[in-house]
């Protein structure tokens, strides 16, 4: 026989930041609070169906000031940024727009996955996510293309623009930083 005992969570007052949601909303998520957990961003989300994310948890948790657990949280990253939340959401929440902004906040607080971190560094140093291998480059050949593509992979010129901008906005800076806590 199983224990049918219900363990409730409890929140403690320390755990809560009540200035948040407001920062969400300042930051662009401006129809947040607007949001009255009816679970559509969570029945339409491809990355749902196949993960455990739940974008209606993670929107709950934000307006409940858990900005702690919500930016630690793996599940953060796993949104795909498809916008299908946003167009059917009854009350138009930028739902992508939200996660966004709270993965910008949970990098700027040293927290990003490895895989991210990952690919942030690969783009550092080559402006590309994804890299130009022999595999892409065979692909490049049988479909006529050029093996290397006009673009930071055959353009130093163009790659140390690319860095530049990255290196003006901070994207170096937060990237190191994460990698420097160690997270």
């Amino acid at each position: 026989m199983t224990d049918s005992t219900i363990v409730r969570d409890i929140i403690d007052d320390e755990d809560i930041d009540p200035k948040f949601v407001d920062t969400l909303v300042e930051a662009g998520a401006d129809r947040i609070r607007t949001c009255i957990q009816c679970g559509t961003c969570s029945s339409v989300c491809p990355s749902g169906r196949r993960t455990a994310f739940r974008t209606r948890e993670i929107i709950r948790k934000a307006l409940l000031g858990l900005k702690e657990e919500v930016l630690t949280s793996p599940d953060l990253w796993l949104c795909a940024t498809c916008l299908t939340c946003l167009e059917r959401c009854p009350r138009q929440i930028k739902v992508t727009d939200a996660i966004i902004i709270m993965r910008n906040m949970a990098v700027e607080e040293g927290f990003m996955l490895p895989q991210h971190r990952k690919a942030s560094r690969k783009l550092i140093k080559t402006g590309h996510a994804v890299p130009l291998d022999d595999a892409n480059r065979e692909m490049r050949r049988e479909l006529g293309l050029q093996e290397i593509p006009p673009t930071t992979h055959s353009s130093g010129e163009a790659l140390e623009q690319v860095q530049e901008i990255m290196r003006r906005t901070g994207f170096i800076d937060l990237i190191e930083s994460t990698e420097e806590s160690g997270q």
